[in-house]
């Protein structure tokens, strides 16, 4: 071939645009896109990563695989660890032995009804305390933040409640840890999730359930449990999002920096649309057929007052894992007490 014949050839080859690089990736969530952190996937994280990566050499193939599709709710992590999906919304309300520095909200009840707060709290911990990020590389995942926390719980029955005199001898449902908000009350804790408990409640496998507004009016709770107490338990860290750690890293830095901007994405529009919906979902439950009170200052200091010192316990234990548990407990209680949080039992006081 004639010399100017190959430098034309050759030119034309590098005057032509790399073809673009298509990433496939998994998003997966046990629940069904009804419930907020799973909408906002689909909603905001999403297009939010397909934003970012637009006039780069690369983009996304979404696959999304929610309501059970790829995972039952609480095999989330499992998933992700495994390399079955790419990216999750990892619920750590159900994973209390996996990812127990997780929880620590769950086992500091009559907190602060503020998710932003809650979020931002342990968004820091997972800052400043590198057994945060530990437990989450332990099982290959990549902690993305995009962190999500549940309203300010509340109490919802087939009886009339009052205080915890009137929970002697009844069952009621709860998620994950949260089962310890009735120790010491008289009442049985059983463990179970959203997917389950009209059911539960209908067929009389518990008589109650401590669940948040946001998620009981969608799933109609007021129709089995008409009884609504607003107990102030306080908003709770529920999870986050995370990649498989090994995928994670294979991927450029302008598609990490992708997910972690659609990550912090994701938090905000959620948080956005939860503070609206709160209120409402109170009163399409109310609407419903629902009798909202509220539980007495009195009553619910003497609620928490009755718990037995769940937090330590669960501190303790941590420490005996070789986690910093005490240090998380101290920390993230200390920040709400800096965020100016009227705590309903100060659980640094061991």
């Amino acid at each position: 071939m004639p010399m100017t014949a190959i430098a034309a050839a050759l030119a034309a080859s590098v005057a032509m645009p790399a073809a673009a690089a298509e990433i496939n990736a998994t998003v997966v969530n046990g629940h069904p896109p009804v419930f907020l952190w799973v909408k906002h996937l689909t909603e905001t994280f999403i297009p939010t990563v397909n934003k970012e990566l637009e006039g780069t050499d690369y983009s996304f193939k979404w696959t999304e695989a929610y309501g059970g599709t790829l995972a039952a709710v609480g095999g989330e992590l499992e998933a992700i660890e495994d390399g079955l999906a790419e990216i999750g919304a990892v619920p750590t309300v159900f994973e209390p032995t996996a990812l127990p520095l997780q929880n620590v909200s769950y086992f500091t009840p009559f907190g602060t009804p503020d998710a932003q707060i809650v979020i931002d709290a342990v968004d820091k911990l997972h800052q400043d305390i590198p057994g945060m990020i530990g437990s989450w590389e332990k099982y290959n995942a990549e902690y993305l933040g995009g962190g999500f926390a549940l309203d300010n719980y509340v109490l919802m029955t087939n009886f009339p409640v009052e205080s915890m005199d009137d929970l002697k001898g009844h069952k009621i449902g709860a998620p994950g840890a949260a089962v310890n908000w009735v120790e010491g009350t008289g009442a049985v804790g059983v463990a179970g999730n959203l997917t389950t408990y009209y059911n539960d409640i209908q067929t009389g496998v518990f008589d109650g359930t401590i669940v948040f507004p946001t998620a009981a009016a969608p799933a109609k709770l007021q129709e089995v449990a008409k009884h609504i107490l607003v107990t102030d338990f306080g908003a709770q860290y529920a999870g986050t999002l995370v990649a498989n750690k090994e995928w994670y890293d294979d991927q450029p830095e302008v598609v990490q920096n992708a997910l972690r901007t659609a990550a912090a994405a994701y938090t905000k529009a959620y948080i956005a649309e939860q503070t609206q919906r709160v209120e409402a979902a109170l009163k399409q439950m109310e609407d419903g057929g629902a009798i909202i009170t509220k539980l007495s200052d009195e009553n619910r200091a003497k609620w928490a007052a009755a718990l037995p010192q769940i937090a330590d316990a669960w501190a303790k234990n941590a420490d005996e894992q070789g986690l910093p548990g005490s240090e998380v407990l101290d920390a993230y209680i200390g920040q709400l007490k800096d965020a100016g949080v009227s705590l309903g039992r100060d659980w640094t006081q061991r």
